[in-house]
């Protein structure tokens, strides 16, 4: 039993709003639901991704230039990864992931592709300080965060990891990142409540894991999954709604809920091209390249580590608090936009 999972189950739970952390989707069996979700036909956010890296792989191979360390924070099944290293030539890749069997698997795999490459799985919460293998201490980085996974933060909490992956990746290096885009909600409401009951399922996994990892006698069957789209907050909000009142205990605390009470379980917010250059500089990354998708779904942005300086001769650290408000700045003036043309 994990102490900081049961920390933060029995933290969530004891909210007025009652919420649980997202990262603990990730056992090895919401690890697997959340592969199914990727190949769904409505979650466009995994088949666009991979348009654009392999449509982009060669400018951005260029434009971080070889033998970098590719880092990947949550790494999954590493599905687009062999896209990205097939082009970067890279030194060594170190996925980062919170399941261990998971990594492991995903490890093996690619090392048959990759056999020359060295790979040094790294089991972990990347949303905490990590130390890298010394293996790549003396080895330029680009870090890899695909997914729109920073979507799954607020903003504040999204650009302390941003920061906190500065920090991990070190002074020069560069990190590629996948920010989902607004859109309508008649697009966005679907990939995250499918019609086959795969997001459903991979929701209440949770509870099936509270309850075999932390002695939970959570009624699986009186919840079910709901989505909202919050406008005013321009996120997804998936959420446990219970069906009827409940009772249950995890590790002898008591909890109740009554029918129609919810558990809120993942944000996911969805960034205008503005929004997310601010977001990466306000974490410390300089945006320098994007490549979008004729649609407008979904981005991929190349961005270097140290803010840009606010006016000529002037510098502010990645901490400094202005760096909060460079909305002013033109975004197009520090980015080179590239869209792939539909197959």
């Amino acid at each position: 039993m994990s102490p900081s999972f049961l920390e933060d189950v029995i933290a969530g739970l004891s909210f007025p709003q009652k919420t649980l952390p997202p990262k603990y989707f990730y056992d090895a069996a919401g690890s697997r639901l959340f592969e199914k979700i990727c190949r769904l036909p409505e979650y466009y956010v995994t088949r666009t991704e991979r348009a654009l890296l392999s449509h982009a792989a060669s400018e951005i191979a260029a434009l971080t230039g070889p033998a970098r360390a590719v880092v990947e924070f949550g790494s999954g099944s590493c599905a687009k990864t062999p896209i990205l290293l097939s082009a970067v030539d890279p030194s060594a890749y170190v996925p980062i992931d919170i399941s261990k069997d998971f990594i492991w698997e995903s490890a093996a795999r690619l090392s048959k592709i990759f056999a020359h490459m060295p790979i040094y799985p790294l089991e972990g919460d990347f949303t905490g300080a990590l130390r890298l293998p010394k293996a790549i201490e003396s080895m330029p980085r680009l870090g890899f965060f695909p997914g729109s996974t920073i979507g799954n933060l607020l903003v504040p909490a999204a650009v302390d990891l941003l920061r906190t992956m500065a920090a991990t990746l070190g002074a020069g290096s560069m990190l590629l990142i996948g920010i989902d885009r607004i859109k309508d909600a008649d697009i966005l409401l679907p990939a995250y409540d499918d019609a086959q009951g795969v997001t459903a399922a991979f929701n209440l996994n949770l509870l099936h894991r509270i309850n075999r990892e932390l002695g939970g006698s959570v009624p699986v069957d009186a919840f079910h999954h709901l989505v909202r789209w919050n406008d005013a907050e321009a996120r997804i909000e998936m959420h446990l709604e219970a069906a009827r009142d409940v009772h249950f205990s995890v590790d002898g605390r008591r909890f109740s809920m009554a029918e129609g009470e919810t558990i809120h379980t993942e944000n996911s917010l969805k960034y205008g091209p503005r929004d997310a250059s601010v977001l990466l500089r306000a974490g410390g990354w300089t945006p320098i390249a994007d490549w979008t998708d004729p649609d407008g779904f979904f981005s991929l942005i190349l961005a270097k580590e140290g803010a840009a300086s606010s006016a000529p001769g002037l510098s502010q650290p990645a901490d400094d608090p202005e760096n909060y408000g460079i909305a002013s700045q033109r975004p197009d003036e520090m980015r080179v936009k590239r869209a792939f043309m539909a197959q």
